[in-house]
């Protein structure tokens, strides 16, 4: 296990406005960001792509594990949690830096049989400065692990918005993410080979609408942290809550989706 972690690589991008504005649009907004404006809370993850040719890809149409992710034996992936330190805001048409590195990496049998635990540490810096330290955490699990039950979600906010996801929504913001994982875009590989009941809207999209909606409550956000408790499937609806730096998704059934903290 020694030679899994520390292994490191590193990425640099231009913050191209133009993608950034995809992204606006893409999430429902106006498109206004130019060059120089400040990148929002979690708009870096449309930049860094890492493009590898079609032999080098999993079957679930990520990069194969086995380079810098190690193999571990186990099919299914899932972006499970994440934290973000914000020390400065990135800016649209600057180069940056990302510097990712694997810090751990832990194996261990649960109710439903071996899982295994990956968390990646990024650093994106620009103009000789560091702009966000990002913590990844990664579930790998076995084809046949039984899906869970979602924790019931609260019903003490103070503010809630209605969200609904579109099939194109989710090709869209795959694409700005180059994130090929068919769970979000192939209904039939969703269904049949991952146990889903549909298309999975991305953890990393709910995380950045919950993002957004922080940061019309705090202002400049300092932190935060986020956990996946349950899928969202593309044809739910759900809502995005907030009661005093605590947020969550609540999906229509009651049942929870995601929790977060924000500073």
């Amino acid at each position: 296990m020694a030679d899994e972690l520390n292994r490191t690589q590193t990425q640099t991008d231009v913050m191209d406005p133009a993608r950034a504005r995809a992204l606006q649009a893409t999430l429902g907004q106006t498109p206004t960001l130019e060059s120089g404006d400040h990148l929002p809370p979690f708009a870096h993850h449309i930049y860094f792509w890492d493009p590898q040719p079609p032999d080098h890809l999993g079957r679930d149409g990520h990069p194969a594990t086995g380079t810098f992710i190690p193999d571990l034996g186990l099919p299914r992936r899932m972006w499970a949690a994440g934290r973000l330190v914000f020390h400065k805001p990135l800016l649209t048409g600057v180069r940056a830096e990302k510097t990712s590195m694997i810090e751990s990496v832990t194996r261990k049998d649960g109710r439903s049989g071996p899982l295994a635990f990956v968390r990646i540490r990024h650093d994106i810096k620009q103009r000789h400065g560091l702009a966000i330290s990002e913590w990844q955490d990664l579930v790998y699990r076995p084809d046949d692990a039984p899906a869970g039950t979602p924790p019931v979600a609260p019903l003490s906010e103070t503010h809630a918005t209605p969200v609904s996801f579109t099939t194109t929504q989710l090709f869209r913001y795959s694409a700005l993410t180059f994130n090929g994982h068919r769970i979000h875009y192939d209904e039939d590989y969703a269904r049949q080979t991952e146990g889903y009941d549909g298309l999975v809207v991305h953890g990393p999209l709910l995380a950045h609408l919950l993002m957004d909606l922080a940061q019309r409550h705090l202002g400049t956000l300092k932190t935060f942290a986020y956990r996946a408790t349950g899928p969202l499937m593309h044809t739910d609806t759900a809502d995005l809550c907030w009661k005093g730096g605590t947020l969550w998704v609540r999906r229509a059934d009651g049942r929870q989706a995601m929790e977060a903290q924000a500073t």
